[in-house]
């Protein structure tokens, strides 16, 4: 007696029966399509053995419902893409999705370079200097007026100039007069500390320090010999051709404050004077 050859599922003899074989167990075509066969993605029915079964990230379709998901076209060795896992040929993935280059209003298409800034996109190839008309790439770059520039163009063009080194500005300027600084370059005539964000003054044109300009021009007071300013509302006191500091503005003998009194002057001394009758 020979022995049987039968479906591994069923049991059915495959004498004489179309069968196919899985990790070497043999299957009648029912068993089979019905254990193991793709469902189709397209018309949800059983992919057959005797079909074309095109599979992508696991997903199954026979041959004739591998379509576009917009126009319903073949995609049988086509390009294609996806969007929320349909598939589409890459003309309506662009006419619907892709995005559209800036400069040349042409769809960017998928799998190709592009360069992005602040919610626009552009080809590669149209991303250039308005300037010299060469392509930036990765290259710092400065929009102005709905125009991108390299860093050499715009300084050639807008970029303003230190007024003391006469260098570009980038970044970090200051004006004074209506006129372009460095930060660094702006700096007290005196001792040369840099005045951005600092409280300054000036004489015959050139900007001081407060402390450098006290030192250099301002009067001093008769009693402490320090420098009166007379800048941010400070109050002195002056007679004839000298200054006196408010609070230092006192008798030279009670000290008694003199602001607003009667005094009496004897050399560079002051007095009150009920203290004016004994000098």
């Amino acid at each position: 007696m020979s022995e049987r050859y039968d479906c591994r599922q069923c049991e059915d003899s495959l004498f004489g029966q179309k069968y196919i074989l899985r990790e070497e167990h043999p299957y009648c075509i029912r068993c089979y399509e019905t254990l193991f066969s793709s469902t189709c993605e397209l018309c949800n029915k059983l992919i057959s053995c005797t079909s074309k079964d095109l599979s992508y990230k696991d997903r199954h379709w026979h041959s004739e419902c591998f379509l576009c998901n917009k126009c319903s076209r073949s995609l049988i060795d086509q390009p294609f893409a996806t969007k929320n896992d349909l598939p589409m040929c890459t003309d309506c993935y662009c006419m619907e999705y892709s995005a559209k280059c800036h400069a040349c209003l042409k769809t960017i298409m998928p799998g190709t370079k592009k360069m992005e800034h602040k919610g626009h996109s552009w080809h590669e190839k149209c991303f250039i200097c308005s300037g010299c008309q060469q392509p930036i790439g990765t290259k710092s770059f400065v929009k102005k007026d709905s125009n991108n520039y390299c860093l050499s163009c715009y300084e050639k063009l807008f970029a303003l100039h230190c007024v003391h080194c006469k260098t570009t500005i980038t970044t970090g300027g200051v004006s004074y007069h209506d006129q372009p600084w460095h930060k660094e370059c702006f700096v007290c005539n005196g001792c040369k500390m840099q005045l951005a964000n600092q409280r300054f003054t000036s004489r015959d044109e050139l900007a001081y320090c407060l402390e450098c300009f006290c030192n250099l021009f301002a009067k001093k007071c008769v009693h402490c010999t320090k420098p009166i300013s007379g800048l941010g509302g400070s109050k002195y006191i002056a007679f004839e051709d000298r200054q006196w500091h408010s609070d230092c503005f006192n008798c030279k003998m009670c000290n008694v404050c003199l602001v607003g009194r009667g005094f009496l002057t004897f050399k560079d001394d002051i007095y009150c004077p009920d203290c004016g009758k004994d000098v």
